[in-house]
């Protein structure tokens, strides 16, 4: 056993070596191409192709790093899917780097749960495998709905100094580029980002859509709505933003309250889900022998197989009436 995991650490630093090796490679060649344009050094020119035509200056993402990891998400239709997750959480990740990190957790789970734990069962190995595998999507996960919450607390100030600059006589475009200045990320980067979409030429309304892609909160949708309303009736906009201020605000008030009073309700579901887990934990190492009977006898799984799905549907019940949307 001993010999298969230094062979197996070998292959793996093997393969990420090599791996380093050659993405550094092709960055410092991108590099150097980027270079070469920029002090127009002389370079021979390719040979246009028979379709003819110029070369595009935008091209899409290179899949050519990752071909495996790409092929398989496409094959399950979860690339956008990851795409989005990636950009709404703010990494700079690539989703093969996504599937790359989830297999090297994989893999890592599920060799410390053969050599560690005391139960030579593969269900449970496999079971230790698929929870290390669930670590880096719970990551971007948590990323995401940390930036969300930034962005939630930033705002509502950010409404209220559009509606200021609109009335010392800015343009609400002009006014979105001052909010990068004036507050902090994730805001200042996706007004900017907005921004900066709308002046090379998308309309308004389209860059506005997609601010509310990268940021699905309710609270963007009502902004977005608003300014796509008085942009075809017309109105006074500052004082539309300065009441959704003042609404976003109340919102955050009444939703902490209702936390506060839920906050019972959370910690029991919690601990109602916890204590079986840590239980049946404890039996894997005092009495494996009572326990085996889950695993290796047919009926012990099915109750097992019950007992888990009784266990979710319980938390997500708990979780459900815990719940209120605002």
């Amino acid at each position: 056993m001993q010999s298969f995991l230094l062979i197996f650490a070998l292959i793996w630093l093997i393969s990420v070596g090599l791996w380093w090796f050659l993405s550094k490679a092709m960055r410092s060649a991108d590099a150097d191409k980027i270079k070469a344009r920029i002090l127009e050094k002389p370079k021979k020119e390719k040979k246009t192709k028979a379709s003819g035509g110029p070369q595009q200056l935008i091209t899409s993402e290179d899949f050519r790093q990752g071909r495996f990891a790409m092929r398989l998400l496409k094959k399950f239709q979860l690339l956008k899917r990851i795409e989005d997750l990636l950009e709404q959480a703010g990494l700079r990740w690539k989703p093969a780097r996504m599937v790359h990190a989830c297999l090297a957790m994989f893999l890592g789970a599920f060799m410390f749960a053969r050599v560690f734990l005391p139960v030579p069962y593969l269900s449970v190995q496999l079971l230790a495998g698929i929870v290390g595998m669930a670590i880096p999507i719970l990551y971007v996960v948590r990323i995401r709905a940390k930036r969300f919450r930034r962005f939630e607390e930033l705002f509502p100030e950010s409404l209220e100094f559009l509606a200021r600059s609109m009335r010392a006589g800015h343009a609400f475009s002009v006014s979105l580029e001052m909010i990068h200045r004036e507050f902090q990320e994730p805001l200042a980067g996706e007004f900017r980002r907005t921004f900066d979409e709308h002046n090379l030429g998308l309309p308004l309304d389209q860059a506005l859509m997609k601010l509310a892609k990268r940021v699905p909160l309710l609270d963007v949708h009502f902004f977005i709505s608003a300014v796509l309303l008085q942009k075809r009736t017309g109105g006074n906009l500052a004082e539309i933003l300065d009441k959704l201020a003042y609404v976003i605000r109340e919102r955050f008030k009444l939703r902490g309250k209702i936390r506060a009073i839920s906050a019972h309700g959370r910690m029991t579901g919690i601990a109602l889900t916890c204590i079986p887990m840590g239980v049946a934990l404890i039996m894997f190492y005092v009495n494996p022998n009572y326990v085996s009977f889950f695993i290796e006898d047919e009926t012990g799984n099915y109750m097992m197989g019950a007992a888990i799905l009784l266990q979710v549907i319980g938390y997500l019940i708990i979780k459900k009436i815990v719940t209120i949307e605002v």
